[in-house]
């Protein structure tokens, strides 16, 4: 297959250097299009008021046959690129990460590993956002052979329409994964913490800081059946979880709840 690969957390993370070299080795035509740096939770931005550069990695870290280039851009801004002015024709897939830290629940609304592959769907091309849930972990092995194995399932077997397939996968070893979950999405807030410091020449800034409040107990809301859990559960339990989403935010509740409304007397 041919596949375009793009993250959040720059051209030389261990997680996009494993995706990459293993997706190769398994023969797919792989072109990396990254940040030239880390770009961790700046969701769907791109650059609209400076120039987007783009040049063409020359490392031993990618396999010979990886084609890598490195964008000045967001995420967003590579796959745009990438699909407009660096590939010759589309790929077949769009594939994002491996991220190094969860995207579960809510979080997607922030993930520049998400947007990236949400820019794939948008062009009508699937795709795949994968992430390792630790940020501290350097084993990418897991995902990246879930990833091999899901592209051979696809080949056989595609996807009925575009859509953005978001995979969260254990940060444990190959045994302890208790397999793998169709998974909807969760809720996972926040408790925001904006630290104040006082930088070296007097004035005041501020650092966004706190930690995730699991999910506890959400109610299933989006009329699938009680059997399809979240994300969030998924991960707890030890299951990969494979979410899919759509760029489609309408609510069709508050259609009907605001044609009630009577708008058009006003």
């Amino acid at each position: 297959m041919k596949l375009l690969v793009s993250n959040d957390d720059g051209i030389f993370a261990l997680g996009i250097r494993t995706l990459a070299n293993v997706l190769a080795k398994a023969g797919h035509d792989v072109t990396v299009v990254c940040p030239d740096q880390e770009r961790s939770a700046t969701g769907h931005s791109l650059t609209l008021h400076h120039p987007i550069r783009a040049e063409i990695v020359d490392s031993p870290m990618f396999h010979p046959e990886v084609q890598a280039w490195s964008c000045s851009g967001t995420p967003s801004d590579c796959v745009k690129l990438a699909l407009s002015a660096l590939l010759d024709s589309p790929p077949d897939l769009v594939l994002s990460g491996i991220n190094h830290g969860s995207n579960l629940g809510t979080d997607v609304l922030y993930s520049g590993t998400v947007s990236a592959a949400m820019e794939g769907v948008m062009e009508g091309i699937p795709s795949i956002a994968f992430s390792l849930t630790s940020y501290t972990a350097r084993e990418f092995q897991v995902a990246a052979t879930f990833a091999t194995n899901l592209l051979l399932k696809l080949v056989q077997q595609p996807l009925p329409q575009p859509m953005l397939l978001n995979i969260n996968i254990p940060a444990v070893e190959s045994k302890e994964i208790a397999g793998v979950m169709i998974t909807r999405q969760g809720i996972r807030r926040y408790f925001d913490v904006f630290e104040k410091r006082v930088d070296p020449r007097g004035k005041t800034y501020y650092w966004l800081a706190g930690e995730a409040i699991e999910e506890i107990d959400q109610p299933n809301n989006s009329q699938l059946p009680e059997s399809i859990i979240t994300d969030v559960q998924a991960i707890r339990q030890n299951y990969i979880s494979v979410t899919p989403l759509q760029y489609n935010l309408t609510s069709a509740e508050g259609i009907y709840s605001l044609q009630n409304w009577g708008f058009e007397k006003l």
